[in-house]
């Protein structure tokens, strides 16, 4: 029995080989998706685990626990470590110990499949880094010759625009010219043009001077001068119209990301949004509820021009503001409010409520053909890096909207407000959504 035993041995000794010292046996050889791994890990582990494996955050470092734990043992911890920690097993309860007595989220929905991808991806985080760093390599030298194109564009259009001014230039000097010379020559008293009283003289030869073109250089002057109110006219309804307005904030936010990238509802920061007046700036800790794990940007999307080392000083400026020690994990009395610069403020005398547009925003989003209640006035905020007032939100353009959008029929208070209306269409305006008064007062 010892011969064959030690037969076996060496049978196992050579055919699966050695590794760091002692056999792996063939049941504890992981193997799996590593791509698939990451992602179950992103979204079942980084709530307690940092990405890259190497920092300790609410949950132990796991760069090397393959090495350290069998497979075996590492599907049953995972899978239900409350279960193990009962069966007795030394190495479950040290770490429970270890960490106060917390204990680990169990996964019982996870597969052995997925567990393998999972530990795949923490025995070869090296492999995952490298495709990242071919990424970013080539999305670097991408962003290095779009920025050489647009700077070859920019100078020719700089060369171009030389070219044009130089042009009117000398179309300007050559008339200046001509009427220098005219003025030089003179031809008699009444129709001379003077030095000292150029206009005098121009308006009374023009206009005065001539009866029979009186009437079209007077016509013309009116036009000039129509148009010349129109402009002003223009200029001062633009006033406070801050259409395309994108300040820079305190701390640098993504909507991009956030919103569209990471699928984050608008509801979940905007949280008054719905049931309340105006839509609110979230709180400092709503952001923590995620950045208390996520301490670095690990997505493959970045902005032109923006850097990961960039979006990880940002995540920085939240837990110097919020006063939370990323060595400790715990929070100082020490704040910092962030100082956010508000994009859309209605005027004092205007009365704007959000619920009650988004609560009835059904319609508004057919008759605008947006996705999003909030897209029907925002723009699609969610594909935004740097959020900015999309549209001009003047009176004018809240009444058009008021006059397009049709009611809900189904509204209880609708249809006891029109019991007999036969109308097919009954738009907002219709029930006081063009009186003064509903805004103003």
């Amino acid at each position: 029995m010892k011969r064959i035993s030690f037969f076996t041995f060496i049978l196992y000794f050579f055919l699966v080989g050695v590794g760091k010292g002692k056999v792996e046996l063939k049941s504890d050889i992981i193997k799996g998706d590593i791509n698939n791994g990451v992602e179950l890990f992103k979204k079942n582990c980084t709530a307690c685990h940092s990405m890259d494996l190497e920092k300790k955050m609410i949950g132990p470092a796991l760069h090397g626990v393959t090495e350290k734990r069998s497979r075996k043992w590492l599907q049953q911890w995972i899978k239900d470590n409350k279960s193990l920690r009962e069966s007795g097993d030394k190495e479950a309860l040290e770490i429970y110990k270890e960490y106060e007595n917390i204990e680990m989220n169990s996964f019982p929905q996870l597969s052995e499949k997925q567990i393998d991808d999972i530990l795949y991806f923490i025995k070869n985080p090296d492999l995952i880094k490298k495709k990242e760093n071919e990424t970013h390599e080539v999305n670097h030298n991408e962003i290095a010759d779009s920025e050489k194109e647009e700077k070859k564009f920019l100078v020719k259009l700089i060369i171009f625009c030389f070219c044009i001014l130089s042009l009117i230039l000398i179309w300007i000097l050559y008339r200046i010219q001509i009427l220098v010379r005219l003025i030089n020559e003179g031809e008699t008293k009444a129709s001379a043009f003077s030095k000292k009283n150029f206009i005098i003289n121009f308006l009374y030869k023009r206009i005065l001077g001539n009866n029979k073109k009186n009437g079209i250089y007077f016509l013309v002057l009116q036009v000039f001068f129509c148009y010349w109110d129109y402009m002003r006219l223009g200029v001062i309804m633009k006033i406070d119209v801050n259409k395309g307005y994108k300040p820079e904030q305190p701390i640098y936010f993504s909507h991009k990301i956030h919103s569209e990238i990471n699928k984050i509802d608008c509801q979940y920061c905007h949280s008054s949004a719905k049931y309340g007046k105006v839509s609110g700036i979230p709180s400092i800790n709503v952001c923590m509820n995620c950045h208390i794990t996520i301490n670095e940007y690990n997505g493959d999307y970045l902005e032109k021009g923006k850097s990961r080392e960039e979006y990880n000083q940002e995540i920085q400026k939240i837990y110097q503001a919020v006063g939370w020690d990323t060595k400790t994990r715990k929070y100082s009395k020490k704040t910092n409010p962030i100082k956010w610069i508000r994009i859309h403020n209605m005027p004092d005398f205007v009365y704007f409520d959000h619920s009650q547009h988004i609560i009835t925003g059904e319609k508004t989003i057919k008759n605008k053909k947006v996705n999003l209640v909030c897209n029907a006035c925002h723009g699609e905020v969610q594909k935004m890096d740097t959020v900015e007032m999309f549209n001009n939100f003047t009176m004018e353009w809240c009444i058009s909207c008021h006059r397009n959008v049709e009611i809900d029929n189904n509204n209880q208070y609708y249809k006891k407000y029109f019991p007999n209306e036969k109308k097919d269409k009954i738009t907002v305006d219709m029930v006081g959504g063009a009186e003064c008064a509903k805004c103003h007062y």
